[in-house]
């Protein structure tokens, strides 16, 4: 992508800007199949330059391919960590291997473990009914007491399901839009759940609700640990989309949509258009709890609508006002005010021996799984670990990391080579080794889902946040992996902290043979302070993948 990246959100320090992004992915025709220029008169780094085999398992830099040591050699990389390992899964026999036991900056790849986590335990086809209780008395058509909504964690309540019931996703999605140009929506609506409950109850024969709807939360408690902060009501990811398009000529007002409308919240926009090459600059202001939202700045003329995000600060009653609005639409009429708070004192101890009137089943957690990775999806890494805590019969998000190492353990997985506080790995703590990463790939090809699990992850120049690179090389269509980035400021130089690019899959190397790998770069930094020079550092990485797959083993 030719367009610069702002650089403010970059320099909001390592911790908030440990983006699950590969930033490769922004980039438009950057990483194709050519050779990158080798720079053989410079030495290489003692962190890559051992030759023979190490007690912790280095096989050194001779048996690479020549492009890939002439990546790891350039002058960029004098002060940097390079990690890399390559297995065949036929022996588990160490076909490549960097410092494979030492700690790395992961990224997003910590989302191989986090998403892992929860597939296994939840398994591949569970589905997340989300049930709405009437609790009350019925005479006729008559509600006379409370709708309940019960959440339960489902990570898109109907959202971003197609008609065929997979998951919907853009290359880079709406949770970036604010952080990176080039965020899309997908078509679909977003309170699809909401309003199919709604449906239900009418087709039960409720016409009015004489009491009110609530939204009952208590599934587990939000950590403001874990960010971005998983809720078990999530509509929209938590996040109202603000999409601005120019206007017709210099000086008219920018045209503004929004979704999903859903009262109290109230946009205006103040966007004006300017001369075409003028800059685009859109600030978002939310106030009143969130719910009075204002754009404000200029939008040039003849470029591509420009999409923002502000968070839903109170998912509980947003859904609660919504399921009222979507009750009116089917013929339902609810007497209580909806511009009310979400009534939590009103609720039941338990549901035993009230009716159920409606129900959303979500799609089979497979496709939330293929979701988060491909989009690097952090909110739904995030929830993982809450969904966790719940089957070890928790409200404490935290309670989820014991089922996450129990499973490890079961896997085979030395989680000792991990270090995790959240689900995204975005936590300045979070560790892992290359080889922890690998024995969680490795541990997916010995299972029925190897497939399912492969194919969940980014296709190197097909889908996903590597959609865009090696679009024209013959690796294309042949990697899938997990990528993952850390970039910070560092404001005494004026360039840019990379404390991490990695990527971590598998490799189709032909005759059903998938080579797990993990390849990354710690310490990194960039000439200047463009963000967009973080690109040839990705796309570095993207091409070491390549070259792993088309090389033969030494």
């Amino acid at each position: 992508m030719s367009r610069p990246f702002p650089l403010a959100p970059i320099r909001r320090g390592l911790a908030a800007a440990c983006a699950a992004l590969l930033f490769v992915a922004l980039a438009s025709g950057t990483a194709t199949g050519a050779d990158p220029t080798p720079t053989p008169s410079t030495a290489p780094s003692t962190a890559t330059s051992p030759a023979t085999p190490s007690a912790t398992g280095d096989t050194g830099l001779g048996g690479l391919d020549p492009r890939i040591r002439a990546i790891m050699r350039k002058p960029d990389y004098r002060n940097a960590q390079w990690g890399l390992l390559q297995t065949d899964p036929d022996d588990g026999r160490v076909v490549h291997s960097l410092f494979p036991e030492q700690f790395f900056i992961p990224g997003s790849t910590a989302k191989l473990l986090s998403v892992s986590g929860p597939w296994h335990t939840l398994g591949a086809d569970h589905r997340f009914m989300t049930p709405l209780y009437a609790v009350g008395e019925r005479d006729g058509a008559t509600l006379t007491g409370d709708l309940d909504l019960v959440a339960q964690g489902d990570l898109t309540m109907g959202g971003r399901t197609r008609p065929d019931g997979t998951v919907a996703y853009t290359d880079l999605d709406h949770t970036y839009a604010n952080d990176f140009p080039g965020a899309t929506l997908t078509p679909e609506n977003p309170l699809a759940g909401i309003d199919q409950l709604a449906r239900q109850v009418r087709d039960a024969g409720i016409t009015r609700v004489d009491g009110d709807v609530v939204v009952d939360s208590r599934l587990f408690l939000p950590d403001p640990e874990l960010v971005p902060t998983p809720t078990p009501l999530i509509i929209n990811d938590n996040l109202i989309d603000l999409m601005t398009t120019p206007g017709d000529r210099p000086g008219a007002d920018a045209r503004l949509d929004w979704r999903p409308k859903v009262a109290p919240y109230e946009v205006t926009s103040a966007v004006k258009t300017v001369a075409a090459g003028k800059p685009t600059t859109i600030t978002v202001t939310a106030t009143d709890g969130g719910t009075r939202i204002r754009l404000t700045g200029t939008i040039a003329a003849g470029s591509e609508p420009l999409l923002r995000t502000s968070p839903i600060g109170d998912p509980a009653g947003f859904g609660r006002v919504a399921l009222i609005e979507a009750l009116e639409r089917a013929g339902v009429h609810v007497t209580a005010d909806p511009s009310g708070a979400n009534p939590v004192g009103r609720l039941p101890s338990d549901y035993d021996g009230r009716p159920r009137v409606a129900a959303y089943t979500s799609p089979p957690y497979a496709q939330y799984a293929k979701l988060i990775l491909k989009v690097s999806h952090n909110l739904g890494a995030n929830l993982g670990i809450c969904l966790l805590a719940v089957t070890a019969k928790s409200n404490q998000c935290p309670a989820g990391f014991p089922v996450l190492a129990d499973f490890l353990d079961q896997a085979g997985v030395d989680r000792e080579q991990a270090q995790l506080m959240d689900g995204r790995g975005g936590n300045p703590a979070d560790r892992a080794t290359p080889q922890v990463l690998v024995q969680m790939l490795a541990y997916w090809q010995r299972t029925p889902d190897a497939r399912l699990f492969r194919e969940a992850l980014p296709i190197l120049g097909v889908d996903g946040l590597l959609a865009e690179n090696c679009r024209g090389c013959p690796a294309r269509g042949k990697v899938f992996a997990k990528t993952g980035a850390a970039v910070g400021g560092d404001a005494l130089n004026d360039r840019l902290a990379v404390g991490a690019i990695t990527i971590a899959g598998y490799l189709d190397k032909g005759g059903g043979r998938f080579d797990t790998f993990y390849a990354g770069v710690n310490g990194a930094s960039t000439p200047g302070a463009d963000p967009t020079e973080v690109l040839t550092i990705a796309n570095d990485l993207a091409m070491i993948a390549a070259y792993l797959q088309e090389s033969s083993a030494p």
